[in-house]
């Protein structure tokens, strides 16, 4: 599994502010439905609040203040115009959660967006120190948690706080003593919600980390199956799971314990608060004009309509109340996604200042190599000089040199040490040594995957800082001891070595690394679908994939990293001759276990801990009866 890297603490999941920069990305990007759903809201909670508190305080006493039927005109008016702002509520909410539905898809359609379009910008770097499933965890997990926070729990939040502005006018102008009671209760309420809601905060933002935990360890052991079964490794791996799992399931229990013990305490209290202003109500009543300073206008006393109706705003009061504890769960847990999301927004990119980039060329009929607007198979790197405005064009050669080059994937730890090579164009250069001795660090150096310490790397002379990364992978081909297949056609996986070939011009790429033959013989020829990383080829057959990829890409260096020690000898002839073809006329680097692999490279260099042993050609080195001769004859092991 992938590890934090060392002396970097984990960011906290629950940041400060979050909440206000959710509301700013959401403003930015909705401000018009936002508002057309605040003006739904606004209309609902002053219905809903005080609108419907009054007409009903209205119509009881109306009611009650009747000596006959023939003047029930006025009250039958009232109950229909309440009935209007029922409708007219019905219809702010049904377009408030049209609106709300837009929104929220929308929102989840551009955050994970803007998510893959900022993954593919992270530097290789960010993704060995993170396991898979964590990172998947982003766009499954915390992007729902996201919209469960903007979808239910922020439309609700605001529908109460505007519905207890509206209850609380109303209460005020019937009574500032009954008003008095339900500030105390609700004060004390909100002193148990603040402090259980912050437990929960805490543990929720757990929760999701861990989940992401899970998420990761559930990928590592699919991927591992094979190798858990080969080793017999079911219990431990269950045993290990069951602690991750246990881990998460802590957190969640703690979380919701917080969360959903708060819901019975409101409910609870809400009554107690109904029965005592009940109880006080009717005792003012009771004592009728004697007590009319009860009244806050100091002009009528309480009535029995207006006692009705200050229980409804009541129990209005208290349901918005439980409704906002209610959502604390959700909001802890979207807060800890948003975190998360916005935690990986702010990843610092893959740094690129390069101006050098890779153009096509020819030559024109001065004989200068210029830039040709369509493809002609010859390369040329386009350097603009700063200092006087002027542009030179250079012949794409594929001559690699790297001078007393130091590099640590941590400050604190360097693996590479004055490390020096200078491989010329069409020359085969091979890495041998154990396993860590840093043969793959050297090449993803060259594909600056990684940017060096100190020293220099010069393409062509030019130093690679300055070409523009996408051109220098774009002139580089490399097969990997690991193939990665993609979900798709045979074609299409080869073509993903440069999109833009022909049909043609992928077939000759498959014929050049010897996988023609069984192509043909699969079910649908090139056009057989492959899934699950081409699960249902042989390892050789994926390998030869990977060959007519780097092949179609038609790239004049080639790294070949282990590219046949996963496959049998018979299979290894198959792919020698493929690698064998692919490298005329290219710059190669070869980085092989078996000795046999390199034995025809131009230069052999010997690297052990990070350090160059020895260097030259095969006959050069046994000759020395050194570190590769003993290599060679088995003395030494690889491994």
């Amino acid at each position: 599994m992938s590890k934090q890297p060392m002396g970097k603490k984990p960011r906290p999941i629950i940041q400060k502010g979050m909440m206000k920069r959710l509301l700013s990305f959401l403003f930015k990007h909705y401000k018009g439905k936002l508002i057309g759903v605040l003006c739904c809201i606004v209309v609902q909670a002053i219905i809903g609040g005080g609108a419907i508190g009054i007409m009903m305080q209205n119509i009881i006493d109306g009611i009650k203040g009747l000596t006959d039927v023939s003047q029930m005109g006025a009250t039958f008016k009232l109950v229909g115009i309440m009935g209007a702002l029922f409708v007219l509520a019905i219809a702010a909410g049904t377009l408030r959660e049209q609106l709300m539905a837009i929104l929220t898809q929308d929102l989840l359609n551009r955050l994970r967006k803007e998510l893959f379009t900022k993954m593919q910008r992270l530097p290789i770097r960010h993704f060995d120190s993170k396991p898979t499933g964590d990172i998947m965890s982003v766009y499954t997990n915390d992007i729902d948690a996201i919209r469960q926070l903007v979808s239910q729990s922020l439309p609700m939040i605001i529908t109460a706080v505007i519905t207890l502005i509206s209850v609380i006018s109303v209460m005020l102008s019937y009574s500032i003593y009954l008003l008095l009671i339900v500030v105390g209760v609700a004060v004390l309420m909100a002193m148990i919600a603040s402090r259980l809601g912050m437990g929960a905060a805490k543990y929720f933002g757990r929760q999701q980390r861990s989940m992401g935990k899970l998420d990761g360890f559930i990928e590592e052991m699919m991927n591992g199956q094979k190798v858990i079964k080969v080793f017999n490794h079911e219990e431990a791996s269950k045993q290990d799971f069951a602690k991750v799992n246990d881990e998460w399931f802590h957190n969640a229990r703690a979380a919701h314990r917080h969360a959903n013990i708060l819901m019975p305490i409101m409910g609870n209290m809400g009554h107690i608060m109904y029965v005592i202003l009940a109880v006080v109500g009717a005792l003012f009543i009771l004592m009728g004009e004697g007590f009319q300073n009860v009244c806050i206008t100091g002009l009528r006393p309480l009535t029995v309509g207006m006692i009705a109706s200050f229980l409804q705003q009541c129990r209005s009061f208290s349901n918005n109340i439980g409704q906002v504890s209610q959502q604390f769960n959700s909001i802890a847990m979207g807060l800890a996604g948003a975190g998360r999301v916005f935690a990986l927004f702010d990843e610092q990119p893959e740094q690129d200042d390069g101006y050098v980039t890779l153009v096509h060329a020819c030559y024109n009929e001065e004989g200068e190599l210029v830039e040709s607007p369509v493809r002609t198979g010859l390369w040329a790197w386009r350097h603009p000089h700063k200092a006087d405005g002027t542009v030179t064009y250079q012949l794409l050669r594929g001559d690699i040199e790297m001078h007393e080059v130091d590099f640590g994937y941590t400050p604190e730890k360097i693996v590479l040490h004055d490390v020096s090579l200078h491989a010329h164009p069409g020359e085969k250069y091979a890495f041998v040594g154990a396993t860590g001795a840093g043969k793959t660090t050297i090449t993803n150096l060259i594909n600056r995957f990684y940017d060096i310490a100190d020293g220099k790397i010069r393409y062509d002379g030019i130093n690679i800082n300055k070409i523009r990364k996408s051109d220098l992978r774009r002139s580089l081909g490399i097969v990997l001891q690991d193939t990665n297949l993609f979900t798709g056609t045979v074609m299409e996986n080869i073509r993903y070595g440069r999109l833009d070939a022909t049909d043609e011009e992928v077939y000759a790429a498959a014929k050049l690394a010897n996988a023609h033959d069984f192509i043909t013989r699969l079910p649908d020829g090139y056009q057989t679908m492959l899934e699950s990383d081409g699960a249902n080829l042989s390892q050789g057959q994926r390998q030869l994939l990977s060959i007519a990829r780097a092949a179609v890409a038609d790239a004049p260096v080639m790294i070949m990293d282990e590219a046949t020690s996963s496959i049998d000898t018979r299979t290894e002839l198959l792919v020698q001759r493929g690698t064998d073809q692919l490298m005329q006329g290219r710059t190669v680097f070869i980085i092989a276990h078996r000795l046999s692999t390199v034995q025809n490279s131009d230069t052999i260099m010997v690297l052990d801990q990070g350090r160059v042993m020895e260097r030259g050609s095969h006959d050069e080195l046994i000759a020395k009866r050194g570190m590769y001769y003993q290599l060679y004859t088995g003395v030494f092991e690889l491994e």
